[in-house]
């Protein structure tokens, strides 16, 4: 008897069709596990990511400010001898008009006339006149303690500068009362000597 066509055993065929379904979908239960990333992975890559690109536009904005004809203006970075000198200066001229007695209160009133200037001049003289009686009634006292001093921008003639002071308060018959103050101050160059020009609590 011939037959026309391929003869194929239908075990075998029945058996090869089994064996690849069966490994057609763990095939592509395969590859869905390669394709999908650990938990947070895309979190941690971006955080890398977004930290070095910071760094890098960080260090290409301190490298303009440094070429900036405005940064290398900027004594405080360049000149340690000028910004210490105006930092001793600023902390003398804090020191002595803030710090007086009922008996030194008229000698720091005149030395703030030579050592304050502008705006911080007018106001000072405000204040003092309302301390002034004060002092003498109450026999108050006030000591100032200059802790630290930050100079933000310095140029031949002009200072910016960050002071931490601590300040205590005498009056009679009571416990002296500290207290700490931060201030802006903006000193001006005047001849031969700084003077403080601006004085702003923060």
């Amino acid at each position: 008897m011939s037959t026309s066509g391929p003869v194929t055993d239908p075990d075998v065929h029945d058996e090869d069709a089994e064996s690849a379904g069966a490994e057609r979908p763990n095939r592509r239960r395969a590859r869905r596990r390669r394709r999908v990333p650990l938990p947070g992975w895309r979190a941690v890559v971006a955080t890398l990511l977004t930290v070095t690109l910071l760094a890098g536009i960080g260090l290409y904005v301190r490298a303009g400010q440094l070429e900036d004809s405005g940064a290398t203006g900027n004594l405080a970075l360049a000149d340690v001898e000028a910004t210490d000198g105006v930092a001793g200066e600023v902390t003398d001229i804090l020191r002595t008009v803030f710090s007086y007695t009922p008996e030194t209160i008229e000698e720091t009133e005149r030395r703030a006339g030579e050592l304050l200037a502008g705006p911080a001049a007018e106001e000072y003289g405000e204040l003092m006149a309302e301390v002034r009686d004060l002092a003498a009634e109450q026999q108050l006292s006030l000591t100032t303690t200059v802790v630290r001093v930050g100079v933000r921008d310095l140029t031949e003639d002009r200072a910016h500068l960050l002071v931490f002071l601590d300040q205590v308060a005498e009056r009679a018959g009571e416990d002296p009362a500290t207290t700490a103050a931060q201030l802006s101050v903006t000193a001006q160059r005047a001849e031969d000597r700084w003077q403080v020009t601006e004085i702003t609590s923060r």
